[in-house]
């Protein structure tokens, strides 16, 4: 009882816990007034993203630290942000080329928590140091934590545990950092204020980790180099729509035809950047590898080379 008495104390003052004034007759409200008050309340979270910036940045470069020693970048969440945490490193792989293992999400509660609700999944901080545990964690990997509330058990867990191992810790929250008991390398904590039906992260809360996320994951990959200009050009060509897509790439950067474009990516067995660095500096795929490969995979950098 006690216990639950302290839980109920530490939700009550919780930014995410508090009831939104601008919402308080949305149950009177037509469809286009609902829509209204959401949108309105959703322009201020790219607002308080913004004045998180340097911390992000400075994330990001811990990030790629990590990435260039062969660590892993691991999200742990529960519910919504574990699902977000699980979301953006589904997405590496194809869009960038990683390696399924290099960005991991983990959830709460497994992986039936994605679809349905594992209730009391968030509540043990030891299931949060098991879990680093079976992953067999290092100092080389980054732990990202992920909690609205910033309270979560589970994720707290993840983070103490990581500290012990001595990896790189993120935390990414909605309330503020004097809101959360935990040290982290990196707190980016983003109070996007009451949600518009009051306690429902999945709204703001989840829109500005959503943010956070994107920046963390294609910040980090721009600087391992894997842009090219503002295009990606590291994709795994998984299906035809990206078969396509990658062509569509070299014609665009490199001025061929569509049949042109194929022939190099048929000689560059349908890697990008090698096919795009034969056309670009009219060289073989031998010679298009080492270059890459002196230039850390950065066709930037390799043409400038090649100057």
């Amino acid at each position: 009882m006690k216990q639950d008495q302290t839980l109920f104390k530490q939700l009550e003052k919780l930014l995410t816990e508090q009831r939104n004034p601008a919402s308080r007759e949305i149950d009177l409200a037509d469809s286009r007034e609902i829509v209204s008050i959401i949108n309105s309340e959703d322009k201020k979270v790219a607002e308080s993203v913004e004045l998180r910036l340097d911390e992000i940045a400075s994330a990001i470069e811990t990030i790629v630290s990590g990435l260039k020693k062969g660590g892993r970048l691991l999200y742990f969440g529960a519910g919504t942000s574990g699902r977000l945490g699980v979301l953006d490193a589904s997405e590496c792989p194809p869009t960038f080329g990683t390696d399924p293992q290099t960005v991991q999400g983990f959830i709460a509660g497994g992986k039936e928590a994605m679809f349905v609700a594992q209730e009391g999944a968030e509540d043990s901080e030891q299931e949060g140091e098991k879990e680093l545990d079976q992953l067999n964690v290092t100092s080389n990997d980054i732990v990202v934590g992920l909690a609205a509330s910033g309270r979560t058990p589970y994720v707290h867990g993840v983070i103490k545990k990581a500290k012990k191992i001595g990896s790189p810790t993120i935390f990414v929250t909605t309330v503020s950092s004097d809101q959360v008991d935990l040290e982290v390398d990196h707190m980016i904590d983003i109070p996007v204020g009451p949600e518009v039906i009051m306690g429902s992260t999945r709204m703001k809360s989840a829109t500005a980790q959503k943010m956070v996320l994107n920046m963390l994951t294609t910040g980090a990959m721009i600087r391992l180099g894997k842009v090219y200009q503002n295009v990606m050009v590291d994709l795994q060509l998984t299906n035809k729509k990206l078969e396509e897509r990658a062509k569509r790439i070299v014609m665009m950067l490199a001025g061929l035809e569509y049949k042109e474009a194929t022939l190099y990516l048929d000689k560059a067995d349908y890697h990008v950047k090698t096919a795009l660095l034969m056309a670009l500096g009219n060289l073989d795929k031998p010679q298009a590898e080492k270059e890459l490969f002196k230039n850390d995979g950065f066709i930037r950098k390799a043409l400038l080379d090649l100057k």
